[in-house]
């Protein structure tokens, strides 16, 4: 292996890879030629996160996910999480809603508002506050509500020309699985392609993502796009989930926390490239600094606001440096752009990329857990007139997926 040192970053030279021989994602009338997608992040994939992974590499970029009612009541939060740069060729929205009606709406502004080029529908989230009210990955289980959902908001989108995607995940848990009904619902009623997280909400983010799931999705599915996600660290991992499965592309959540260059490598992969960004520290404190920066931006410049956001972000950049665990804690709690650059001017700039130690899994895992769900959700596949009455506080200002 023949490590060059060309600046900041260290680029890894190793044997040649082949292409990967995977055409544009095509969604309705949009082509993404990278076929790589940002996975909507609550507080973390804004305008400031997307400008920072796109300058590195191709894909589509989705904003955090917005709730239908919020949208439909612009709340100022709402109209910021929609809100895009205007050199985002692609604007991409997440909703999450578990009544027809307010998705309805949402996506109806969404479309003669001309806000968005792209809608996702989030049926992934496996919070127990969205589960037990029926929402989020415990919501395909009733099939009349799901059916109603999708129908619905891809009735009101194609008005615009605009496709709409859906993400989910494999079911409640191992005994209750929904992502194929899903699917082939979803498929049915016109959605543009179909994303699948190959866990259930039971395991939450534990474990491995089954991707012998995303595979049988992909068959069952030949007719329309398939994603995957789930245990994508890495450009090699992507590589790999696309010839084990035969997806149409990725979805990437997790592993791009803290390393928004991830987007560089997937798309000098895909192109059959070897090289990968291995950035030094310096690198990474001026990249820490320029998203603390943007942040600002996204925030209407309340510096407070943007940088008590940007501090979950700092074990996610640092993880694997050598930076002492006084400075870490420093950082955790940086009140101010000019206090942040004090703090990461203590770094040693020379110090070089720390190899695995850096790499693999990052963000909170949690553990498996019994899903909360509605009493006797799991009774039948369709809603009880308790369950309708009930569901629509399901509704919250969260994410997942």
């Amino acid at each position: 292996m023949r490590i060059c040192n060309n600046g900041w970053v260290t680029v890894v030279a190793t044997p040649p890879a082949p292409k990967l021989e995977l055409p544009p994602l095509k969604l309705g009338g949009i082509t993404v030629d990278t076929p790589v997608i940002l996975a909507p992040m609550a507080g973390i994939t804004n305008s400031a996160f997307r400008r920072l992974c796109r300058e590195y590499g191709g894909g589509m970029y989705v904003a955090e996910m917005v709730t239908s009612r919020a949208l439909v009541e612009r709340t100022p939060e709402s109209l910021r999480i929609i809100s895009h740069d205007e050199d985002e060729k692609v604007r991409s929205v997440q909703l999450y809603g578990v009544d027809p009606v307010t998705v309805g709406a949402a996506v109806r502004m969404l479309v003669e508002e001309d806000r968005a080029d792209h809608i996702d529908l989030n049926f992934g989230c496996p919070v127990p506050k969205v589960t037990r009210r029926g929402g989020g990955s415990a919501l395909p289980w009733k099939i009349d509500l799901f059916t109603s959902i999708v129908q619905t908001a891809v009735k009101e989108a194609s008005k615009g020309g605009i496709p709409l995607t859906i993400k989910m995940r494999k079911g409640i848990d191992e005994d209750h699985l929904t992502y194929l009904d899903a699917g082939r619902i979803a498929r049915d009623a016109g959605v543009a392609a179909v994303a699948l997280h190959g866990r259930t909400a039971a395991q939450f983010y534990s474990g491995q993502a089954d991707w012998s799931a995303i595979a049988r999705l992909r068959e069952a599915l030949p007719d329309i796009p398939v994603l995957g996600n789930g245990d994508i660290w890495s450009a090699e991992d992507a590589v790999r989930m696309v010839r084990e499965t035969g997806v149409d592309g990725v979805v990437v959540g997790r592993g791009c926390q803290g390393r928004p260059w991830l987007f560089g490598d997937l798309q000098a992969a895909f192109e059959g490239s070897d090289q990968r960004h291995r950035p030094g520290l310096r690198e990474v404190a001026e990249g820490v600094y320029r998203h603390a920066e943007l942040m600002v931006e996204t925030f209407g410049n309340d510096e407070y606001k943007a940088l008590r956001e940007i501090r979950k972000h700092m074990a996610w950049y640092f993880k694997g440096y050598v930076v002492g665990g006084e400075l870490r804690a420093k950082l955790a709690t940086v009140p101010t752009l000019e206090v942040l650059r004090e703090y990461l001017d203590e770094l040693d700039m020379d110090s070089p990329y720390p190899g695995v130690d850096s790499e693999g899994p990052r963000g909170r895992a949690g553990s498996p857990k019994k899903p909360a769900l509605p009493k006797d959700w799991l009774v039948s596949r369709q809603l009880n007139a308790e369950q309708s009455a009930d569901i629509s506080a399901a509704e919250l200002d969260v994410s997942g997926g």
